[in-house]
């Protein structure tokens, strides 16, 4: 696609939505600005290409298609197999997948889908029917418990919350803590590396239904055929989310014993993050899986989202290019880069460095809580966002570390150099932040003081760093 065509492409569509609401164009037009001149450091945000943005911009977002590709319960449907079709395709020999189903519209629901499917051939449980007739938020923990032993008191064991895992792998205020009687396995406490030893203690002690492997904020590899030794052990179910480090699986950086797709049962991700796609979900699967994981509408999902599977098929075909495995591999060189120098500057980071997309820092060392850190960091131009560590004192909420991520500022071409300078603005901004207080004069987690001038300073810096890597280039607006 030429220049010309992507701007004429993006300014014609804000045309049209501002001859409606102009409020949204300016909201559209506001999001590019910002996102520009921003350094965007969270680890499960990317940029998607022009062509996936636009692939969400059509008729297909007028078209119901519940069911699946031949097998719809509307009529009219044949575009919308060709797009489905070709997604799953690219899906399947982008991750050497025997199955993969393109309709989930999070990460969440693809994991939901994945839950569903495992426990799909398990029973038909009056409990369930029962439930189905209820609102679910009027169940209490008694209607819960009764239902999970309809279900043979079903048991997961997935990573701890603070440990790096995902609300979704058993979080009690997430379903899938309320699905499931949920146990965690967390990290070593001196070096903040899972323990395999461990987590097959606590495998052979629960005997779960579905051991989870996969991560949020775990820095490291993780070795997913011990997992499903594990796993086949105890006569679990191995399946694996990798929502966050699927584009690292894509392009051929993590591969053998870190590849979760020939060692999972069942593997789902996210479209966007690493993988550089649109937002949505997707599950991967064994054959013998893979009818339930087709009927995940209308198990789970309500209709399918035509215009974002069309979507992921643009981002899909595009991560099968060569210069995709390169792009890979800078995002893992650059998050190795931005945590060498944030430790040559003192910095405490979990388990001490990475491996893959994104580092995390326990900011107790500069006196601050996460949600402190992140404001200031904010203020200064810089975008993150908090995060627990392993035995993470201030919660969930205020947390004692910020997580950074290097797949945003990879697609925008910064490199190596660029992560040390990086580096030294984090901590500049981190080292020059303090504390507040209460009204009271206790400590407060959320008020802090940064010098406004040195904030200001910060962000000029930041939109130099980003000045020779502009973002949508091709993009003009005006």
């Amino acid at each position: 696609m030429s220049r010309n065509a992507e701007s004429t492409a993006f300014r014609s569509a804000l045309e049209v939505i501002r001859a409606v609401e102009p409020r949204v164009a300016d909201a559209i037009g506001a999001e590019l600005t910002d996102q520009r001149e921003s350094l965007k450091l969270i680890a499960s945000e990317n940029y998607a290409s022009p062509a996936t943005l636009l692939a969400m911009g059509n008729w297909f977002s007028d078209k119901y298609a519940e069911g699946t590709v031949g097998r719809r319960f509307y009529a009219g449907c044949q575009n919308v197999d060709t797009v489905e079709a070709l997604a799953a395709e690219h899906a399947r020999e982008l991750f050497g997948a025997a199955h993969a189903y393109v309709q989930p519209h999070s990460g969440i629901d693809a994991n939901l889908v994945a839950f569903w499917a495992i426990l799909a051939d398990r029973v038909e449980s009056p409990a369930l029917r029962k439930a189905q007739v209820r609102q679910v938020n009027d169940l209490t923990e008694a209607d819960w418990f009764a239902l999970r032993r309809e279900l043979g008191n079903q048991r997961m064991l997935g990573m701890s919350l603070d440990a790096g895992g995902h609300l979704t792998h058993g979080f009690r205020p997430n379903i899938s803590g309320k699905m499931f009687d949920q146990r965690s396995y967390g990290t070593d406490p001196e070096t903040g590396l899972i323990d395999y030893d461990r987590v097959a203690e606590a495998a052979r002690e629960f005997k779960p239904l579905i051991l989870v492997g996969g991560y949020s904020a775990y820095p490291r590899k993780v070795n997913f055929r011990i997992l499903r030794e594990i796993a086949d052990s105890v006569g679990a179910t191995f399946m694996v989310d990798m929502a966050h480090f699927a584009g690292l699986v894509a392009g051929k950086v993590f591969t053998g014993d870190f590849d979760p797709v020939p060692h999972a049962h069942i593997v789902t991700t996210t479209t966007h993050k690493s993988l550089r796609g649109p937002r949505g979900g997707m599950v991967l699967c064994q054959p013998e899986l893979a009818d339930q994981v087709d009927r995940g509408c209308p198990m789970v999902l309500g209709g399918p989202l035509p215009h974002v599977m069309a979507a992921k098929a643009v981002a899909l075909a595009e991560a099968r290019r060569p210069e995709f495995a390169d792009y890979a591999q800078r995002i893992v060189d650059n998050s190795q880069a931005l945590a060498e120098g944030l430790l040559r500057r003192g910095a405490k980071l979990v388990t001490g460095g990475t491996d893959n997309h994104l580092v995390l820092i326990d900011v107790s060392g500069y006196g601050l809580t996460g949600r402190q850190a992140e404001q200031a960091l904010l203020d200064s131009g810089i975008v993150t966002n908090r995060n627990s560590v392993p035995q993470d004192p201030n919660g969930a909420w205020y947390t004692s570390g910020i997580r950074i991520g290097t797949p945003a500022l990879t697609t925008r071409g910064l490199g190596t150099a660029e992560m040390d300078q990086t580096a030294e603005l984090i901590h500049t901004v981190l080292t020059q932040t303090t504390a507040g207080a209460n009204a009271d004069g206790t400590p407060s987690k959320a008020k802090y003081t940064l010098d406004a001038d040195l904030a200001d300073k910060i962000s000029r810096q930041a939109a130099d760093l980003l000045a020779p890597h502009p973002l949508y280039p091709a993009v003009d607006l005006t």
